[in-house]
């Protein structure tokens, strides 16, 4: 699909023209199939299915619930920026081990509902809050461990702001918008590369306009610019596998993509940061904070979150040798964390 015209509006691309082709090989199909050969190595029975929530948008999810777990409280797994259910596939099978394990694409996001976000920050946020407790709803979840990554983690926190009662622990996995943009940079500590990074994506264009913009060059420039996601998942798959389901997921219609760049400063940071908010949080609600040790992402923010909650408990937690995408850079380290966090939990 070609970069729409209302996207180039919201994005600052005014000069695309009307006649530019559409010429991105995708279509909603495809991104069906290429999750679908992500998942062919899971080898837990998954229940698939739209949830259907308020103005006739739905969000895609997987259930993994078997009788012998069905009475604890359910695992709802949150994907980050980009991402989607598929990224899972190394966590789904040991998980749901020990309890029922949702994964839900967000609102905007992989084969969920694309619907038009409002421009403001704090709207936004909302509208996914929003679409999450009726998704929760929907289902008939009472109450739930809230694990998110990057994005995911973010709108975790926010959720168990608003609805305390439904959350019994929160899993932060390399969560983005926890702290607030320094006003000045200490000499000793230049500015991250990431955030370099997501300050020249965010301005002026939407994050993956690229993406589609390059049309039929697209697939090939994931494999060329990300091959670290083949070697990720090479126990499973030993050819382009994932390379295809994260081209697919990214040059849909950018609506999640549009409604996260409009809760981004320029420069990468949240325009509502987690942590001036984070003691609005239950202090009865536990936190675990998941890093990878080789990731570029500032673990100190853990640190102030459980400055912030002296009276509640904050567990950090630095997994060796992952980068940001934890739970596919080292997935048995990972299930084992997660599941000691969720063995807390009823």
């Amino acid at each position: 699909m070609a970069v729409s015209r209302t996207e180039a509006a919201d994005s600052g691309w005014w000069w695309i023209p009307d006649w530019l082709p559409s010429w991105c090989p995708t279509s909603q199909s495809q991104l069906k199939s290429a999750e679908e050969q992500m998942l062919r190595c899971v080898v837990s029975n998954i229940c698939k299915q739209y949830i259907q929530i308020s103005n006739n948008n739905s969000l895609w999810t997987l259930t993994i619930c078997t009788d012998q777990v069905k009475d604890k409280t359910p695992l709802v797994l949150l994907h980050g920026f980009g991402g989607g259910v598929g990224l899972w596939a190394q966590n789904l099978d040991a998980l749901s081990m020990c309890r029922p394990v949702f994964a839900l694409d967000l609102l905007g996001f992989g084969q969920s509902s694309r619907p038009v976000f409002s421009l403001h920050a704090q709207e936004a946020e909302e509208q996914f809050i929003e679409s999450i407790e009726q998704w929760r709803a929907k289902v008939g979840l009472e109450t739930m461990v809230l694990l998110g990554h990057n994005l995911g983690g973010y709108l975790s926190i926010s959720y168990a702001i608003k609805y305390p009662e439904r959350v019994k622990h929160i899993v932060l996995v390399e969560p983005w918008g926890i702290s607030e943009h320094p006003d000045t940079v200490e000499t000793d500590r230049p500015i991250p590369v990431w955030i370099k990074a997501l300050g020249a994506m965010f301005s002026p264009f939407n994050p993956l306009a690229g993406l589609r913009l390059v049309g039929p060059l697209g697939p090939s420039l994931v494999q060329t610019l990300r091959p670290d996601f083949k070697r990720k998942f090479s126990s499973m798959f030993n050819d382009n596998t994932v390379a295809e389901y994260i081209y697919h997921l990214n040059v849909q219609s950018p609506s999640g993509e549009t409604a996260f760049k409009n809760m981004t400063l320029p420069n990468g940071w949240a325009k509502r940061p987690m942590l001036p908010r984070i003691e609005q949080l239950c202090a009865s609600i536990p936190i675990a904070i998941i890093y990878g040790s080789r990731s570029s992402i500032d673990s100190n923010s853990g640190s102030l979150v459980r400055d912030k909650r002296p009276n509640s408990h904050v567990d950090i937690i630095t997994i060796r040798g992952a980068g940001h995408y934890v739970y596919a850079d080292q997935p048995e380290d990972f299930n084992s964390r997660v599941l000691q966090v969720c063995d807390k939990v009823d």
